[in-house]
């Protein structure tokens, strides 16, 4: 298994753009938490969260990513449960989500971008002064943070089997909340 190191080290060879590496500490974070929750092996799920998008910046269409940053996962030994999470982060690979891995990060991707999104609105720009109610404002109003996909988010927590205000977003953001300053918020 890729340790969590390495897995840092691929993005940072990969990711220049500090914007996109914070979201990828963010899934991070969201997918430790669910790892707690559901017993599973907290190092895998940070990897997943974290390797996601590693090839955004290479492969930046949806044509291309994440299906074209496979070879080098694999050729790093990037397990292929890991993989295959990754391959069905977003719904337009076909990849079927069939693991509580793959379901969680599809959870965890788009929600996180929501919730950064509503932190920098802040006055103070401070992730630890949002609230679940704050989100929930934000999510109805579709002009802001348009390039979240709603209809995703309420697909993730529902794939996910978690209620999205009651649970998901409460625990996506207080593990957002738990690494502000690597998120800069």
């Amino acid at each position: 298994m890729v340790s969590r190191d390495d897995a840092l080290k691929i993005v940072r060879e990969y990711v220049k753009n500090e914007n996109l590496v914070r979201h990828m500490l963010a899934v991070e974070a969201a997918m430790a938490a669910y790892a707690k929750k559901y017993g599973e092996n907290e190092e895998k799920w940070r990897v997943t969260g974290l390797l996601h998008d590693f090839d955004w910046e290479i492969h930046p269409t949806s044509a291309e990513h994440p299906t074209k940053g496979v070879p080098i996962l694999r050729e790093r030994g990037v397990d292929e449960d890991v993989i295959q999470a990754i391959l069905g982060h977003g719904n337009h690979t076909g990849v079927p989500r069939e693991s509580l891995l793959a379901k969680a990060l599809f959870a965890c991707d788009e929600i996180t971008g929501l919730v950064t999104t509503v932190a920098l609105v802040r006055p103070s720009h401070q992730i630890g002064d949002v609230e679940v109610k704050s989100i929930k404002k934000k999510f109805k109003e579709k002009s802001f943070a348009a390039g979240v996909n709603r209809e995703e988010v309420e697909q993730g927590a529902r794939e996910l089997g978690v209620d999205l205000w009651e649970e998901h977003i409460p625990s996506v953001l207080a593990a957002m909340q738990s690494i502000a300053p690597e998120l800069g918020l």
